[in-house]
């Protein structure tokens, strides 16, 4: 059977409740993540993250069938003094990140994770940062390979504890040589 196309694009305002259930629905699956009574303060960022787009250097893309039917999202941001984690990432400099990445459950094995990567690694290189910083969990090993796969190296530096939870950082240095015209 054939797989369906999709479109990474910016979320409309409209879809961004839609998102945040999106976001709140996986991360409160996940095997080993903190439930939303551990960390309501985290889900709450879930659930309203259409609010971050009220900051120019932050973007909610979403990965959508022709139909406009969402299949995952995740948050850019271009200047990492906004990206909001915990420990040293917030104080890089000519770096690009992404958060919250989340794949609807009945889209996954898609690709739309690695789409959605895909897309956060071309801004970053059209901004010519010179890196794209993550981070990840133990609770999230499926991404966690797939980053690997796609050349994002650990970096312990980043790594940092939200409450109860090791969080571990992550970086894919770029080569803006190939977006210079």
């Amino acid at each position: 059977m054939k797989k369906p196309n999709f479109i990474i694009r910016e979320a409309n305002p409209n879809e961004f409740d839609e998102v945040g259930k999106l976001m709140v629905n996986v991360y409160s699956k996940l095997d080993g993540f903190p439930s939303k009574e551990e960390q309501p303060s985290y889900y709450e960022k879930l659930l309203n993250v259409g609010e971050l787009t009220k900051n120019s250097k932050i973007k909610l893309l979403v990965a959508s069938t022709l139909n406009n039917e969402i299949a995952g999202a995740v948050v850019y941001f271009s200047d990492m003094k906004y990206y909001g984690s915990g420990g040293t990432a917030t104080s890089e400099k000519n770096a690009a990140g992404f958060r919250l990445l989340a794949v609807n459950f009945n889209a996954r094995g898609n690709g739309i994770g690695k789409l959605l990567t895909n897309e956060c690694i071309k801004i970053a290189g059209n901004e010519h940062q010179n890196q794209l910083i993550i981070h990840s969990t133990k609770a999230m090993q499926i991404a966690w390979k797939m980053y690997e796969k796609m050349g994002f190296k650990r970096s312990e530096d980043l790594d940092f504890m939200q409450e109860k939870l090791h969080v571990f950082g992550f970086r894919l240095l770029l080569n803006n040589n190939f977006n210079k015209k």
